[in-house]
């Protein structure tokens, strides 16, 4: 009973929102967004939707068909891409299943005045090395189930895969685009796909990362990650190649290419600079790689093999602290927003720039808890002191710890620092709950700001479940009294 009340808080706190919220009259952005929600503090959906309208945003991607947050797209205009999770792959094999799932999260939809969903991404990087073939016989059955399903419904929407750039590349004796194919282990997978999306008129959908290029090989020459750097430039048949975007995105034209689908429309699903967990994550880099890549975007320059316009998202919109750091701790780093909606640098997303630059304006009206931290007590018993080590484990396995890494906003502090930051992201991500700050004895709670320089001790906003809940109450509230007053 409980889930059911707590999904018609959600619709009704939703449609609310949406029918109040009044646009800004704002330049439109040449970028989508991929809008995570992997966070343990979420935003009220219809606030971020507010965000996303003030900053011309037109093309939003998703990794589900959470209903509420689609629900608050509706009547938007804002272009819409759905997901479905790798692990519901095998189920879009029977084709009841993708029947079943394509009238629940996108027919429902898509009546006038609904959500503008264009798109239905299957599966995420399905091919990924380090899934160990686990989605290999699962994609290509879901993936034309879905189609079918959709084009039954007669609406136009498209279904396609986002996959990772490592589904592509070029011998190590010749590492030039012309020489890129797809990857022998799963060339044959490819093709279907290729020659499936090719006949549906669906894009090809892949992810691009200059920065892990240059994460994952420390030699790998640093300006090439950036565009219009000046520095190393790569001549292959007559194009010249000043950055690895560029290279990588026509290494995939090669690839479609000798897959007999050269002309296959291609869109970047992914593009993006973590902000922290990382010597080479920050916000002036990212401010630097957004920057070359928005303006490159609004002259619809395209890459040497095909110029003109493209399509892109940028990865991604806001922080996602519950994010898998198996690849980096910058993974829980990439929005441009931080953890509370607050714009972490300058970025004009229509490319402008100068005095005509339009800044990316935050998320407005989210609530903060109480400002207090949960610091380490320096006046504890200095017996306790070995219970450090085992207490600043605990609280960065259920924190979050990686802005502490070598390189990163907070991997300056002291022994003591540690401790705090440690203490008080746990403390935080239980809701300033007092008995989260105890840690034995070595903890203590202070209304003083923790924050040191670059490193920020946050603190935590009020979850979109509490904002929601507390929303509508007191609308039940005024309603109720409006009620009493004709009594």
């Amino acid at each position: 009973m409980a889930v059911v009340r707590w999904q018609w808080w959600r619709w009704a706190y939703c449609a609310t929102a949406v029918i109040l919220a009044v646009a800004a009259e704002p330049g439109e952005g040449v970028v989508g967004m991929n809008w995570g929600t992997m966070m343990s503090h979420p935003m009220l959906p219809a606030d971020v939707v507010k965000m996303l309208k003030a900053n011309g945003i037109k093309k939003v991607k998703l990794f589900d068909a959470d209903e509420w947050t689609v629900s608050s797209l509706a009547g938007t205009g804002i272009e819409v891409m759905l997901a479905i999770p790798n692990d519901q792959l095998s189920r879009m094999g029977d084709i009841d299943h993708a029947r079943d799932w394509v009238k629940h999260n996108v027919s429902r939809y898509l009546s006038p005045g609904g959500v503008n969903i264009k798109y239905v991404a299957v599966g995420n990087e399905p091919f990924l090395k380090s899934y160990n073939g686990s989605y290999l016989k699962t994609t290509v059955p879901a993936l034309k189930n879905v189609q079918k399903a959709l084009d039954e419904e007669g609406k136009g929407v498209k279904a396609t895969v986002p996959l990772n750039a490592d589904v592509y590349d070029s011998p190590a004796d010749n590492p030039v685009p012309s020489a890129g194919s797809f990857r022998a282990d799963i060339r044959h997978l490819m093709q279907q796909i290729v020659d499936f999306l090719h006949a549906s008129g669906a894009p090809f959908l892949v992810n691009i990362y200059p920065f892990l290029s240059l994460y994952a090989n420390q030699n790998f020459p640093f300006d090439f990650a950036f565009f219009g750097a000046g520095g190393r430039s790569i001549a292959d048949k007559g194009l010249q190649y000043s950055n690895v975007f560029d290279a990588n995105f026509d290494t995939l034209l090669w690839s479609l290419k000798k897959a007999g689908a050269g002309d296959l429309k291609v869109i970047v699903g992914e593009v993006g600079w973590p902000t922290d967990g990382d010597k080479s994550a920050s916000p002036a880099l990212a401010e630097r790689f957004y920057g070359g890549l928005v303006k490159k975007l609004a002259a619809e320059e395209g890459t040497p093999l095909r110029p003109g316009k493209m399509e892109v998202y940028i990865f991604s919109l806001i922080d996602e602290d519950l994010k898998s750091i198996a690849p980096g701790g910058f993974e829980r780093h990439w929005g441009i927003l931080r953890y509370d909606g607050k714009p972490k640098f300058r970025l004009d997303l229509a490319g402008k720039g100068g005095g005509t630059a339009r800044w990316v304006a935050g998320v407005a009206g989210v609530q903060y808890l109480p400002a207090q931290w949960c610091v380490f007590d320096k006046a504890a018993k200095k017996e306790d002191l070995p219970l450090l080590e085992g207490n600043v484990d605990y609280a960065c396995s259920h924190g979050d710890c990686t802005s502490l890494g070598y390189g990163s906003s907070c991997g300056a502090l002291d022994a003591a620092g540690n401790v705090s930051y440690a203490f008080n992201m746990y403390f935080q991500m239980q809701d300033q709950d007092i008995r989260a700050c105890d840690f034995q004895g070595l903890a203590k709670i202070t209304d003083k700001n923790a924050s040191r320089g670059t490193c920020l001790f946050p603190i935590q906003i009020v979850s979109a479940a509490a904002a929601g809940g507390a929303a509508l109450f007191s609308a039940l509230l005024s309603a109720a009294a409006a009620v009493l007053a004709l009594l």
